[in-house]
């Protein structure tokens, strides 16, 4: 184990869960980069590969992709022995994968719902609670679950969302709560909006685009890299006493009215 206070992922193998684009994509390259041995998810695994192909080319690290649904508790039971007993120990979990469905709420459709609720809560659920299981059994680990400002902050057309968000705050403090005695820390990173292909909508709407940088004290989108500095505090030892909460991301639109 390195030192106390180090932010060194060397060679830790990291899962990061939606990790062919976006977001999900930006995290994991960052690992990559920080020496971490990465191993992508996401359903499609064309996609992952070419991803995984972009990654080692930039920065020359191990990177394994595993295809799985994160919203089937089998299919994840059964990737987490895979991983482990074929790609080695994993020590960082990012629970990163997440879908949006934007409708005014006495619209919203049930199965939107569940989607919603299925894909961005009760994967990191499933997902945390299957690779925790050897965690524990080692004493330590690392789950960083990715939040949102709308896991403080509500705004029309996306309540379930929201509502999915909100369950992720309180289910990373709850694994908090459970594991924390067991030598795991489960942190959450929450990113304010952020220029990606599912915001892409947003960020060509001209006028959503001029409210979002008056709205946000640092007057503009953020980067995706800029969402890797918190993950790699968070995933390394640095954060061995930080346990249970949530780091907005955001260009202090969640400190200001």
């Amino acid at each position: 184990m390195s030192s106390h206070g180090s932010f060194d992922v060397e060679g830790k193998i990291a899962l990061v869960t939606g990790s062919s684009r976006g977001i999900g994509f930006a995290l994991a390259n960052g690992l990559a980069e920080a020496g971490a041995e990465v191993v992508l998810n996401g359903r499609d695994a064309d996609a992952l590969a070419r991803s995984r192909d972009e990654i080692v080319r930039a920065t020359g690290a191990t990177v394994h992709t595993c295809a799985f649904d994160v919203i089937a508790p089998e299919e994840v039971a059964a990737a987490a022995q895979r991983v482990e007993n074929e790609i080695g120990p994993v020590e960082i979990v990012v629970n990163n994968t997440g879908v949006q469905h934007r409708s005014p709420l006495l619209e919203f459709g049930d199965d939107d719902f569940r989607r919603v609720l299925d894909t961005n809560l009760s994967s990191a659920f499933f997902v945390g609670r299957e690779f925790a299981r050897a965690m524990v059994g080692r004493g330590h680990g690392k789950i960083v679950n990715i939040c949102s400002v709308q896991s403080e902050l509500g705004r029309a057309g996306i309540a379930p969302y929201a509502a999915s968000k909100g369950g992720l705050k309180m289910l990373t403090r709850g694994m908090c709560a459970d594991w924390a005695p067991l030598g795991l820390q489960t942190n959450a990173i929450a990113p304010g909006y952020f220029d990606t292909q599912l915001t892409e909508a947003l960020v060509n709407d001209a006028e959503f685009s001029a409210w979002l940088t008056k709205r946000t004290p640092a007057g503009r989108w953020g980067r995706t890299e800029e969402l890797v500095g918190a993950l790699l505090f968070l995933s390394s030892p640095a954060s061995d006493f930080v346990n249970g909460q949530i780091l907005y991301v955001d260009g202090g639109l969640t400190a200001v009215v």
